[in-house]
């Protein structure tokens, strides 16, 4: 996750959420596990927020999309029944 130097009297700085961005290993870390062609065919198809360029090949994801989507997928869940009860 993108860190946020200390303000020069020493405080700390607390990014507003929008701006907070995730890296491939934060999305890992939240088990996020999927390989990178998932990744890309999930965001190509709008069932995962799309990454934003940092520059070359880095990128890196909007903090709140992929809580958002982790609430999106809750919810889902919350209305999908996997398994025959019976």
């Amino acid at each position: 996750m993108l860190d946020i130097p200390p303000t020069s009297d020493g405080g700390s700085r607390t990014p507003p959420q929008s701006k907070v961005l995730l890296s491939r290993a934060d999305l890992k870390a939240l088990g996020i596990t999927v390989s990178d062609t998932t990744l890309l065919r999930w965001e190509y198809h709008r069932r995962f927020p799309r990454r934003v360029r940092l520059g070359g090949t880095s990128v890196a994801w909007i903090a709140a999309e992929v809580h958002a989507w982790f609430e999106a997928r809750a919810e889902e869940r919350s209305r999908h029944v996997y398994a025959d009860p019976h």
